[in-house]
């Protein structure tokens, strides 16, 4: 766990995403993580636009709470029932600079949609959407379709991240300490934002999505009490 690392995972796991410099230390003695190299962190994530600084705290930058809100979502998602149709996305812009096609890639995998073929990306039309992000309808054409046959097994491992969702479910039920707990929740959070958030039609059974959640989310309930004391004492 380097310091910004934990900086990190402190602020996104924080609501509102603000907190003083000195418990943002304290977070980082938990990994034996010195006080002057919390501070040079904070200092050069300031610098790079990640970290907004007042009055001795630290916020997220929009870019970051961006993330927080996925990460949410991540944890409570908004669905609606799936009628079988698919998004897809296919990219029609002729020339794009390796930035964009980066950013593009970034939004898509965001977006939970997975890519068939380059440039070509679709997921099951379940998810609760607003709108498509600029970034997006500036450079595909969308469609709103059926496959003849499931790709679903082209486009997500399935089986692997089922596999990894029941070591984490284990991992929660042996965590001890500080460290290791925060070390585990960086981990479910990162892997929920993993999760393709299929319906029910398209998931193998025992898919073990749910059961993460609610494991978390007792875990979690109990992890900031202990360390709202640690941070407080």
């Amino acid at each position: 766990m380097s310091a910004r690392s934990a900086v990190l995972s402190a602020l996104l796991g924080s609501h509102p995403p603000r907190l003083p410099a000195r418990h943002l230390v304290r977070i980082g003695a938990l990994f034996g993580i010195a006080e002057g190299t919390v501070r040079v962190a904070l200092s050069r994530m300031v610098a790079a636009g990640d970290l907004l600084q007042a009055d001795g705290q630290y916020t997220l930058s929009q870019r970051l709470v961006e993330r927080q809100a996925r990460q949410d979502e991540s944890r409570d998602p908004h669905t609606r029932p799936w009628d079988g149709t698919w998004e897809v996305a296919v990219v029609t812009a002729e020339r794009r600079a390796p930035a964009d096609r980066a950013a593009f890639r970034h939004t898509m995998t965001a977006l939970r949609l997975a890519e068939l073929r380059e440039g070509t990306w679709l997921r099951p039309a379940n998810l609760v959407r607003a709108t498509w992000p600029e970034i997006v309808t500036a450079q595909c054409t969308l469609i709103d379709g059926r496959p003849r046959r499931d790709p679903t097994p082209l486009l997500w491992d399935l089986d692997g991240w089922a596999a990894e969702a029941r070591r984490l479910e284990r991992a929660l039920d042996r965590a001890q300490g500080l460290a290791e707990g925060f070390l585990v929740s960086a981990a479910v959070l990162r892997h929920l934002l993993a999760d393709p958030l299929l319906p029910a039609e398209l998931l193998p059974d025992g898919w073990p999505g749910a059961g993460l959640r609610a494991r978390y989310d007792a875990f979690d309930r109990r992890y900031r009490e202990v360390l709202q004391e640690h941070l407080r004492g």
